[in-house]
This record gives C-alpha cells, structure tokens and sequence, in this order.
C-alpha cells in the first residue's frame, strides 16, 4: 500500500531566515531543518489526506552552491525510498536557483521502473521561512497535493500554484513569487483549492528511461563540463584558459557547452578556439541563450558543425556529464 511521502530536505531559500520578516532579500538560506518546517504547518496534514509524512535531511545549502556531489546524494537517497513499496512519492524541498538542474538530473537518471505509479515532486520558496509573507508553506502544501495524487507522475515542481515538469522547467525570474516557466512545452497542470488538475502529459519520448549502473552514477566522479556564452566579441581566450587553467589540471577539462546566439551560432572568434579545443579531445557541444525554442537543424549543415543540444545550456551540460561517465 502506498500510504507515505518521504520529505528530503536539502536546504534553500524554503529553509532562509532574515533578522526581519520584512527582509525578503538579506536572508541566509538553509537554515530551518526539514522537521521543523513542517511542524509549523498544520495545513500539510490536510494536503497528504490518509497519507503519513517522513523526514530526512539529506543536505543543507543554498542551491546556488550545489555540487555534483550533492546530486549524486539525492539521487542515492530517492532511488532508496521509491524502491520502497510503501512510498508513494519522494518530496523534495530545494532552493531555486539551481532546481531546474536538479529537476533534470532526477528526470534524467531516476529509473522508470521506480516511477511507476510514484513521483518525484520538488518544491521550493522565493520568500524565506521568516518571511511575513512566506511562500513556502503554500508551496508545501500544493506540492503534497501532487505528490498524493493519483495524477502524478515522474520528476515534476511545484511552486506558485504550477506544476512543471522536470525535464522543460527553467527560472526565468529572480524574485516574482512565480519564477518558473516551461518554456514551449507549458506547466503539467495547476494545483486549486486541494486538487490537481492536469492539463498535459509528457510526450513518450521525454518520460526517462530505464538507468543501469545506479551504483556507478552515485559514486564515480564528474567529469569537468564548462558552459560558456558566445556573445559580440567572444574572441576565444575564455575557451584557452579553460584548456590551461593551472587550478584545476588535476580535473582536464572533458567537455564545454556553448550558449550561442539566435539558432545556437557563435562568434567567429570563439569557433577558431573551440576548433583547437575539439582537436585536443575536448567534446564540444551548442544550444541557444533563447529562452525559448531550440536550435534548428537546416539540411545544408555541414559535417563540420557543432553538435546541437536540444535542452537549454545548463541542462546540456547534464546530458554532456552524463555521456562522458558512460
């Protein structure tokens, strides 16, 4: 029967606190523990229905830093409690900053086999625990809604009302109460007085598939992907010093993802130095700073061109990290 939902706390501006609660700004994040955040809401236990709640605190940051470490972690942790038969969901508290790339980690290498009739849902604040106006508990709240759902489904976020799915969300604002976007493919459904409603479904073909080698992904270590902008007078020394750069020989740069302008173009100056950098071995690819669309493939490319991403540059260098460990 699958009567829990298992809280992860990993910190964020859910978990802040400010010396005033009308500091919505000056806050430090991660410092309330996943408990007490939900002790101080009683509304939870309405959200959850029959359902019983279980805490961990697997981390306590503030998303901005988060490492791949910390993902390799998580990732530890939700695979553990959705293999459990009694877990209907994982929820996740995250800052964020950086959820969106969590979201896709998860979406990317949770197996499908654990998400059958389960979810990963994470959830988030813009306004710190000690806030007057704190919009955590509200987002608490909706995000237990989904996760007891009978709609749920995969690695979804809930934040502002909206559920998004983790494999198209993005921030796209840095302090409105409401973020996020989905870009092209749109919010999953909306959360309304206690209920979600769905109003889209992932195309097949973005639902996750089936990871082998879990133990692997949890331990080995990341492999050193940068991202870079091309943007007017991008001349490549950005990309030599990455290749040079004597801090940090002992991790050889593997890969670098361009943010390029308009249909994933790059300057003239900096294609010369990627050129250099894809003969030394380094895998190069390029994706859009658009904040919507994707790069479009004409069928005059040539052999010679970057290989596009499809997914914005964060997310790319995801996919290119978790390419390089195969």
């Amino acid at each position: 029967m699958l009567n829990k939902v298992v809280f992860l706390g990993t910190g964020g501006t859910i978990a802040g606190t400010a010396q005033s609660d009308s500091d919505n700004v000056g806050y430090k994040a991660a410092q309330v523990g996943i408990d007490k955040l939900l002790e101080s809401l009683p509304a939870l236990q309405r959200a959850l229905g029959a359902h019983l709640a279980e805490t961990e605190q697997v981390m306590q940051v503030n998303s901005k830093d988060m490492v791949f470490a910390g993902w390799q972690l998580l990732l530890a942790r939700v695979v553990h409690h959705l293999a459990r038969p009694e877990v209907a969901s994982v929820l996740i508290t995250h800052g964020t900053d950086t959820l969106e790339e969590t979201a896709y980690f998860l979406h990317r290498v949770v197996p499908a086999q654990l998400l059958s009739g389960k979810a990963v849902v994470i959830t988030c604040a813009m306004r710190p625990a000690s806030s007057a106006h704190a919009d955590g508990p509200a987002n608490l709240c909706d995000a237990a809604t989904v996760a007891v759902s009978p709609l749920r489904s995969g690695v979804m976020a809930v934040c502002a009302g909206k559920v998004h799915a983790g494999v198209y969300i993005q921030k796209v604002h840095p302090y409105r109460l409401d973020p996020f976007d989905s870009g092209d493919g749109g919010p999953l459904g909306f959360v309304e007085e206690g209920e979600f409603r769905r109003v889209a479904a992932l195309p097949e073909d973005l639902k996750g598939a089936a990871q082998a080698g879990i133990e692997r992904l949890v331990t080995a270590n990341c492999p050193r992907v940068e991202v870079v902008v091309s943007h007017s007078g991008s001349d490549g020394a950005i990309i030599r010093a990455l290749q040079n750069d004597p801090i940090n020989m002992t991790e050889p740069l593997r890969g670098i993802v361009v943010s390029g302008t308009g249909n994933g173009a790059i300057h003239e100056g900096m294609e010369v130095a990627l050129g250099q950098a894809r003969q030394a071995g380094i895998l190069v690819w390029r994706t859009t700073r658009c904040a919507y669309g994707e790069v479009v493939l004409g069928s005059g490319a040539g052999t010679g061109e970057l290989p596009a991403a499809n997914t914005s540059a964060v997310k790319a260098r995801i996919d290119m990290i978790l390419a390089l460990m195969q």
